[in-house]
């Protein structure tokens, strides 16, 4: 593992060989200036992004121009790609990207128009959750449609020691089917599950506090979406707390809000964060972007 540098310190403008990364928020978030991800990368300027990344948990390329190939190449340098459940919204020959879009096509949607309207952590529901998620903005709306990024790390370290204490022993369910049944089913043009895609998602058991493999932070590990009961309490008990756990974490001083550009590309850590799409945006304005998604581990407990 990488020493992870004086970039957790750094305020304002810092200098990254020939990169310039500007701070975006309080806890989370920087923009990175000065590269072309269309052009070949030295491993040594990889490592300094990867280590903004681990510093920051969400990084902003902005004026980029992304094939497909290529997003799916500079989403590899993180670690293997991997494929959305739903078949039906990856782009034809990139099964690795996900289309996130409500651009209409043959009176078709040609992505996902509702997708991540509710906080979440991406693939919280699979045994190996998602490292890491990337997004491409190929077309944004005139104004609206943001997204709203939340700490968890911070989130988890303003919590009392005895509350930190007694979450560190707790795990809950996380179940895709969850936010499915809750929210997308009851959504415009989203068809129901199939068995298939259903028999690839059964619900699994993650610590509440995560440890990040790279930083050793904790993390909360619970959200709105794909959170259903922690085990071993009582189902009121269970949701009082949840509901508890949620407001906490979407408290302002821990957010960071993107406002979209096109040509922007943000990757942001799916271990210590939870994210979601502000639909206020005027649906006849086109927002067409491309997603993909880096494979991770089993979360790994507290310590």
């Amino acid at each position: 593992m990488r020493q992870i540098t004086t970039l957790f310190q750094r305020k304002g403008h810092e200098s990254m060989n020939n990169l310039t990364l500007r701070r975006l928020a309080g806890h989370v978030g920087a923009e990175i200036d000065g590269i072309d991800l269309n052009a070949d990368m030295s491993d040594a300027a990889f490592a300094e992004i990867l280590d903004a990344f681990h510093a920051h948990a969400v990084l902003v390329f902005r004026g980029q121009d992304l094939s497909p190939d290529r997003q799916v190449a500079f989403s590899r340098r993180f670690g293997p790609a991997i494929e959305h459940v739903l078949e039906g919204f990856r782009l034809g020959g990139h099964p690795e990207v996900f289309v996130v879009s409500n651009v209409h096509e043959d009176g078709k949607p040609k992505g996902a128009v509702y997708a991540g309207q509710y906080w979440h952590s991406d693939l919280s529901y699979m045994a190996e959750p998602a490292m890491a998620s990337m997004l491409h903005a190929h077309q944004v709306p005139s104004a609206g449609g943001d997204t709203m990024f939340a700490a968890m790390h911070a989130a988890h370290d303003a919590l009392s020691p005895p509350l930190g204490e007694f979450l560190a022993g707790l795990q809950a369910v996380h179940d895709y089917t969850h936010a499915y049944d809750t929210v997308l089913s009851k959504l415009p043009g989203r068809a129901p599950m199939t068995a298939a895609e259903k028999a690839k998602v059964p619900p699994v058991v993650h610590p509440v506090i995560r440890r990040h493999p790279a930083t050793e932070r904790s993390a909360l590990y619970v959200n709105p979406g794909f959170t259903t009961p922690i085990q071993g309490l009582e189902e009121d008990e269970s949701r009082a707390l949840l509901d508890f756990l949620f407001a906490h974490a979407t408290r302002p001083e821990f957010i960071y809000r993107h406002h979209w550009r096109p040509g922007d590309v943000v990757i942001w850590d799916n271990r210590c964060l939870m994210h979601r799409a502000v639909a206020d945006y005027d649906m006849a304005e086109a927002r067409h972007m491309h997603r993909t998604t880096i494979a991770g581990d089993a979360p790994l407990p507290a310590t």
